[in-house]
């Protein structure tokens, strides 16, 4: 078969593919980058603006302390969700009694739809009848129950235990699925050669883990920036719109019918997604080892 014959061959059966992309993905993108260009508000006429919603989000106090939350949330949850799942992926992959039964547990907060895990972190914050505060209390860590939810930072911390409880088992399965893939061999032969156990796993099992962990790293980056569930169940961007993530406030313009405000606002979120995204994968050096 010739070259040029290879090449059709091989974009017919792309075609469902890339028509896929096209109609889910490429074209809701472009519809949102144009529709954040015009004034697109219920009941009144829809007029092209340019870059005034642009101009209007650089002036626009509750979206800088949107994007502060949204990136604040970020790099605090996903460095903790892949060292926490890293730790449990390594435990899952040793020869354990019951492993099989570990690795299904393990699934189970990332199962739960996230309103109902959301739902029920917020009744553990709860400041009467909260789980947590019933610890505290118990313990005597506290003489007064706490208001968990009542502060800025009470606020983020609990929005980002609550998103690593439930996200953490993502990454674990990713990592472990890794760790499956690395030959017993080389774990031998490095025993042999005297490595001990922390050497083995910085120079056996994190450079052969890199591409996975880079995946796992750049699915929940992309997925920590664009949170809404917990942050909407749990505190509603609260308090004071202290963790009122972008996507929420897009949210909150659409709900009103201010549809071009939301769309820019949605663009800034890809916009950032897209930035954050290359430079992981300019920084891990995940390009070349694809190549």
């Amino acid at each position: 078969m010739k070259p040029a014959q290879d090449s059709r061959t091989a974009l017919l059966f792309l075609l469902p593919l890339l028509l896929t992309v096209l109609i889910f993905i490429a074209a809701p993108v472009a519809g949102t980058i144009v529709e954040s260009f015009f004034r697109d508000v219920t009941f009144l006429p829809r007029r092209f603006l340019g870059v005034d919603n642009f101009r209007s989000l650089l002036a626009d106090r509750s979206f800088h302390q949107s994007v502060r939350f949204t990136l604040l949330f970020t790099f605090a949850s996903v460095p903790l969700e892949v060292a926490l799942g890293l730790i449990f992926a390594l435990v899952l992959n040793r020869p354990l009694p019951g492993r099989g039964l570990l690795r299904a547990a393990v699934l189970v907060p990332w199962a739960i739809p996230a309103a109902v895990s959301g739902r029920t972190f917020e009744l553990i914050y709860n400041y009467s009848y909260g789980l947590a505060n019933y610890l505290v209390l118990t313990l005597g860590v506290s003489e007064a129950p706490v208001n968990w939810l009542g502060s800025s930072y009470g606020a983020f911390a609990s929005l980002v235990i609550a998103d690593a409880w439930r996200t953490t088992p993502f990454v674990a399965i990713i990592l472990l699925a890794g760790l499956s893939a690395i030959p017993d061999e080389l774990y031998d032969q490095a025993t042999i050669d005297g490595a001990t156990g922390l050497q083995q796993f910085a120079r056996v099992t994190l450079p052969l883990l890199k591409p996975v962990l880079t995946v796992a790293l750049l699915f929940r980056t992309i997925d920590a920036l664009r949170v809404f569930d917990v942050a909407y169940v749990i505190t509603g961007g609260g308090p004071g719109g202290s963790t009122n993530a972008l996507s929420l406030y897009g949210y909150q313009y659409f709900l009103s019918g201010d549809f071009g405000y939301g769309s820019a606002i949605s663009v800034v979120l890809f916009a950032l997604a897209l930035i954050l995204s290359i430079f992981y994968v300019r920084l891990s050096g995940f390009g070349r080892v694809l190549t």
